[in-house]
């Protein structure tokens, strides 16, 4: 519930109440009177309050949410393998509008690659009164604040006002010379949209979107007329002690966490429509995305259905502009066949955007084929070949192979080498899209899903974000000018391993290594290209039992074209040495929501973390900011996480934590007063 008063200059127009998702079935009320319910948790909804408001006084807004899992509304019907949580848990808030005001704005580029390119801009025009005058569209296509090409129109009056908006469309030809939105370059434009009667404005909005041309093609994914092959990880937006309700700053740094630790170059967003903060971010990184429908295996009855299909349409209506996301996902994951259902969602997907290709996830390739991609979860090895000239492989490993940060190493480096196998396989035929593997970080599930504790350890790194061996292997993957990456897929100790210690890899973009052990050289190394023959940047795989003299610290030297690149130590001593405390941000806004992250470690004297200290680590927080997380907390592996949440005043925080026995560490964090909102 949520007391308002609204300003002077609402009087006289419209206003929404604004939901961007809630979980799972929402029933809204203005001032005692009930609005309806929305059914679904993952896709923005709103209700118009004006006809209840009063515009001088107290207002009161309230929400009832039913959080069950419903099975009536997709994701739900049967056992699903993730929580969903509960709540209000993305932003709400007041939208103020004249009678007649831009309700959306699909701005899709066409001929990006020639000389000539364009934009089709179709704006919605939403009229909530007849209006008995003609009204001017004015659009401007922006460069950063630079106006590259201006375009008008006049719309007529209309007769009749409803619950569907008029579109208008503006062209914008011949456009010359366009900087194109690439992985390596992030371009994107803005178009800004003016409403004008009487040359007075009515009503303005904008948005931000790239000229690129995406297409998958029987001979792999092209972007921009070049075939990139598809690298990336599923991700579940789950986070410890707060399910799903962070905020923008967290979900952009899942982005970054993916497309720059990680170096991916696609995200699925399995299994629901994600943040639109996460989206902006991967728009802003050249992160490719996969964004799809609400559901796990199970399709219900016709209104269960109809709930999907509206939320296809929501789905590609809030996010249509986004440059990053080259396909949509309009079946319902790993559910059996249904011609009909499908034939809906596939026909609606392309009506609304027919700029995009279609796919959707299936676990058996015998399915009926009705979208233009062949997306296909395989969790055996070898792969499937594909059977259709579009395919992408959509889910591998992950549950197959569950692992923990404080699995014994044979583990660790098991899981790691089945994730470069797979995208080995999957680098040996061009008609492979490429691979989404299984999973970007662990999740929350069911307790008869997981490892007994309600964790899937399906994650390349843990749920604090935190990497295992195997997030080295796709970090390596990324071209030396980029970042040289050298990533022992292991720790260093002699008796961890079933016998002694047998294989070690390491997983590096270098093209030679060189071990020792107390400085003395035990192996020269190249990359495995026997059981790794297609990998740009193979692992190095060395079987290390009968090498030791002695034992001691290990060092490996990273070299490209015979020149010294990177060096990499690991103790032998077996010692806790160094306790860290690792910020993300060092500014958070003073709004009550904004959060980042903060990483603790304890590693050796080199900086590598020591897997099996397992302390309970004690915080104090000074200043205006909230924790979560557990205090005292208890690392996992070495590692582990909390966040600070920002309180709505300015000042100073200070969090310290203590060790118990490598003493204390404390970071600050400015929370920064919010900037007022302009209307």
């Amino acid at each position: 519930r949520r007391r308002f008063k609204l300003p002077p200059a609402a009087k006289g127009k419209h206003v929404f109440v604004d939901f961007e998702g809630v979980m799972t079935a929402s029933t809204v009320w203005i001032n005692g009177t009930r609005l309806g319910e929305y059914k679904g948790g993952y896709t923005p909804f709103s209700f118009d309050l004006t006809p209840h408001l009063d515009f001088d006084g107290e207002n009161v807004l309230a929400v009832d949410v039913d959080s069950t899992e419903r099975p009536d509304i997709p994701p739900f019907g049967y056992e699903i393998d993730y929580l969903t949580f509960g709540g209000i848990y993305r932003e709400v808030a007041l939208r103020v509008v004249p009678s007649t005001f831009i309700e959306n704005i699909f701005a899709h580029p066409k001929d990006v690659l020639t000389p000539t390119p364009s934009v089709v801009v179709d704006c919605f025009i939403q009229h909530l009164s007849s209006g008995r005058e003609a009204l001017q569209l004015e659009v401007e296509l922006r460069d950063a604040d630079r106006v590259i090409a201006k375009n008008k129109q006049t719309i007529p009056p209309t007769a009749t006002s409803g619950s569907e908006p008029v579109k208008a469309t503006i062209h914008f030809e011949k456009l010359g010379d366009i900087k194109l939105w690439s992985l390596e370059q992030r371009n994107l434009y803005t178009v800004h949209v003016r409403l004008l009667r009487n040359n007075q404005v009515v009503d303005e909005d904008s948005r931000r979107f790239g000229f690129r041309e995406a297409q998958f093609t029987d001979h792999g994914f092209e972007l921009n007329g070049k075939v990139i092959k598809l690298r990336g990880l599923d991700r579940h937006q789950t986070f410890p002690w707060v399910g799903q309700a962070m905020p923008g700053r967290a979900q952009r740094r899942d982005a970054d966490i993916l497309r720059n630790k990680l170096k991916c170059n696609i995200v699925r967003t399995s299994h629901y429509p994600q943040s639109r903060h996460f989206l902006d971010a991967c728009d802003e990184l050249g992160l490719l995305v996969l964004e799809e429908i609400p559901g796990w295996q199970h399709i219900g009855d016709k209104d269960w259905q109809d709930i999907s299909v509206d939320n296809v349409s929501r789905m590609i209506r809030r996010d249509w502009n986004h440059p990053s996301i080259i396909l949509w996902g309009v079946r319902i994951n790993e559910s059996r066949d249904n011609h009909d259902f499908y034939t809906r969602t596939n026909a609606l997907a392309h009506q609304l955007d027919p700029t995009r290709q279609t796919g959707g996830i299936r676990y058996f390739q015998e399915s009926e084929f009705l979208e233009d991609v062949f997306t296909m979860n395989d969790f055996g090895f070898p792969l499937k070949p594909p059977n259709h000239p579009r395919y992408l492989n959509t889910e591998f490993v992950g549950h197959t192979y569950p692992t923990k940060t404080i699995d014994q190493v044979e583990r660790l480096t098991e899981h790691t080498i089945r994730h470069a196998r797979i995208h080995d396989q999957l680098a040996s035929n061009p008609q492979y899209a490429g691979g989404i593997g299984w999973c970007a970080f662990d999740y929350n599930t069911h307790g008869n899903f997981g490892s007994g504790d309600r964790i899937c350890y399906h994650g390349v790194t843990d749920i604090f974000r935190e990497p295992k061996p195997a997030a080295g292997f796709y970090k390596s993957q990324c071209d030396p000018s980029e970042e040289i990456v050298l990533e022992p897929a292991f720790h260093w100790a002699r008796g961890d391993a079933s016998v002694g210690f047998s294989k070690a890899v390491v997983c590096s973009n270098c093209d030679h290594l060189k071990l020792y052990i107390d400085n003395k050289l035990v192996a020269d190394l190249d990359p495995d290209r026997k059981q790794f023959a297609h990998l740009r940047y193979a692992p190095f795989v060395l079987e290390m039992g009968e090498l030791f003299h002695k034992w001691g610290d290990l060092k490996i030297e990273g070299y490209i074209q015979g020149k010294l690149v990177t060096t990499k130590l690991m103790s032998g001593s077996g010692v806790d040495t160094k306790f860290l405390l690792l910020l993300d941000d060092t500014r958070l806004l003073a709004d009550g929501a904004d959060s980042t992250r903060v990483v603790l470690r304890v590693t050796d004297e080199f900086g590598c973390i020591r897997p099996f200290a397992n302390e309970s680590i004690k915080f104090d927080l000074q200043g205006p900011a909230q924790l979560i997380g557990d205090n005292p907390f208890s690392l996992v592996g070495g590692t582990g996480a909390v966040w600070v949440r920002a309180q709505e005043r300015s000042g100073k925080a200070i969090l310290k934590a203590v060790h118990p026995y490598l003493g204390a560490q404390q970071v600050e964090i400015e929370i920064a007063a919010e900037p007022d909102e302009v209307a």
